[in-house]
């Protein structure tokens, strides 16, 4: 019998739900497939609101969605770092013993949508050649926005964000893991998960 796990997160933004929702569904299966019990990683939850918000409205939703998730993913840009430190605190003033656990790319969400290249090699009318050529590279381009709207600008029926999911379900973990943010963010989630019995 499979034990479910149900991951929470707290976004900047929509489009980041939809890219950071797949991508955390993604890498907690590539995670739990190596536990000795069977895990179902199930829907991510979304908090009531963004992260932008001021902590004890983010302190409130966390606590709600305390009471259905294992862990509650925190997600903010680097100008916010401190934000997902802050809030751990507050909340482990307010009882919550969820793991709350920082997922903090270099810049923007967006770098993260850059570092696989061949994602875009699959959508017509995107130039490539905008994209970093290494992946690790993803990390120091200094507007990750301007550089993934600039890649998608031939693309005329469909808006930048409606990629965000797309981008999600397709991007190479692997190649992720090769951002040390991303690195960083998993390392947290392993130790989460192993302290949470699910590995």
């Amino acid at each position: 019998m499979s034990r479910p796990l149900v991951p929470g997160l707290v976004a900047e933004g929509e489009t980041d739900e939809h890219f950071l929702g797949a991508v955390i569904s993604r890498q907690l299966r590539a995670l739990t497939d190596l536990s000795p019990r069977p895990v179902d990683v199930q829907s991510v939850q979304y908090a009531a609101c963004r992260m932008t918000k001021d902590d004890s409205r983010i302190g409130q939703a966390v606590e709600e969605l305390a009471d259905d998730c294992h862990l509650i993913f925190l997600h903010s840009d680097h100008r916010e770092r401190g934000k997902a430190d802050r809030l751990t605190t507050y909340l482990a003033g307010k009882g919550v013993t969820r793991p709350l656990i920082p997922l903090v790319p270099v810049k923007e969400t967006e770098s993260w949508l850059l570092a696989d290249a061949a994602v875009w090699d699959r959508v017509p009318g995107a130039d490539t050649s905008l994209a970093p050529r290494k992946p690790k590279d993803a990390e120091k381009v200094a507007d990750p926005k301007a550089v993934l709207k600039a890649m998608l600008t031939g693309i005329a029926y469909r808006e930048v964000n409606e990629y965000f999911a797309f981008a999600g379900d397709q991007v190479d973990l692997a190649v992720l893991a090769r951002l040390p943010a991303y690195r960083e963010w998993v390392d947290a989630t392993t130790e989460a998960l192993g302290s949470r019995g699910f590995l």
